[in-house]
């Protein structure tokens, strides 16, 4: 997303006109922004992630064109490429950088060790050298954490509740992510009590989901668990229509997967952290040190089924987790 369009979904997210810069009589404060997620109409995670940021600052009085500037840089995927971009944003010098991301963190770490870091969607940051501790993370990063292992074997019975007739599920994760290793061991351990025989795959890039996909659905009687990551967060409509393709039910962590077309997802609310990060950035602005503000757990967990996707694979949605889910998409 460039310049242009976050301030045009800004002023939507608003619905008030921008204050033209000849009005301008406030400081104004640079944010920048970097993530995954592109940002384009048809990304729903930049979508959803742009307008909780806009919004939740808004709310506390700071307003993009106004009294602050949001510079988002599209962090792509791929070690290398995130480092170089996170040095590109370090360089500008913006006053709080907003990350979506455990690679996105890291990468903006190794590039400044100043600039004050407001992150979610990363997955022990203690254990992972982020920070010091969740109550007193010490350095120039804090957020929100997010600690899916204890519900990962929960996704797997998600996915066997919902298509009882599979008898194996291939699990796919990204690549430089040891989170993700410790979420795959947790789905693991759930595993042998459903009857169920694991694959473990990793991805690069893009079209890794289309081999790894097609090689696993040679054999009938598969399910998909699709650990979120970068390269997923930006391709998620390649992977939903692959997994269609093969007819192959599929479980995901957020929410946002299975309001795209996605069978079945049940992990964190991520707008819901998007809001609570911008009251970090407040307080950062206000003049906190991110090292005095202790990382966060997300409180909200929802469990969303999409019925269309549902109808097309032939599949009944059991009433038990149409009782329990906070979101039925048809």
């Amino acid at each position: 997303m460039n310049r242009r369009d976050l301030v045009l979904l800004a002023g939507a997210a608003l619905a008030q006109p921008l204050i033209g810069r000849a009005q301008q009589t406030e400081r104004v404060r640079r944010i920048g922004y970097f993530t995954a997620a592109t940002g384009s109409p048809d990304n729903a995670f930049g979508v959803e992630q742009t307008r909780g940021l806009v919004e939740g600052l808004r709310d506390m009085g700071w307003i993009d064109a106004r009294n602050i500037s949001i510079e988002h840089h599209f962090s792509g995927t791929g070690r290398e490429h995130v480092r170089a971009r996170a040095k590109e944003l370090a360089a500008l010098a913006p006053e709080v950088i907003f990350s979506v991301g455990g690679p996105q963190l890291a990468a903006l770490l190794a590039a400044t060790q100043t600039i004050p870091i407001v992150f979610i969607r990363v997955s022990d940051p203690v254990a992972s050298g982020f920070v010091q501790s969740l109550a007193r993370p010490g350095g120039n990063a804090t957020g929100l954490a997010v600690n899916e292992a204890p519900v990962a074997g929960k996704w797997l019975e998600l996915l066997k509740d919902i298509a009882p007739q599979i008898r194996r599920a291939l699990v796919i994760m990204g690549e430089d992510a040891r989170p993700q290793e410790v979420l795959a061991a947790a789905v693991a351990k759930a595993a042998p009590s459903l009857g169920l025989t694991l694959v473990n795959a990793t991805v690069r890039e893009p079209a890794d989901y289309d081999r790894e996909i097609a090689a696993f659905a040679r054999e009938s009687g598969g399910g998909v668990v699709a650990l979120s990551n970068s390269i997923l967060a930006g391709n998620y409509e390649r992977v939903h229509a692959l997994v269609m393709q093969h007819r192959l039910p599929a479980v995901y962590s957020y929410p946002i997967y299975a309001r795209t077309g996605g069978l079945i997802s049940f992990g964190p609310d991520t707008a819901a952290m998007v809001r609570e990060a911008t009251r970090y950035i407040d307080k950062v602005l206000r003049g906190a040190k991110p090292g005095d503000l202790p990382v966060q757990q997300p409180t909200r967990f929802v469990l969303a089924v999409n019925l269309k996707t549902a109808n097309a694979l032939g599949l009944t949605v059991p009433q038990s987790i149409l009782a329990r889910a906070d979101e039925v998409i048809e």
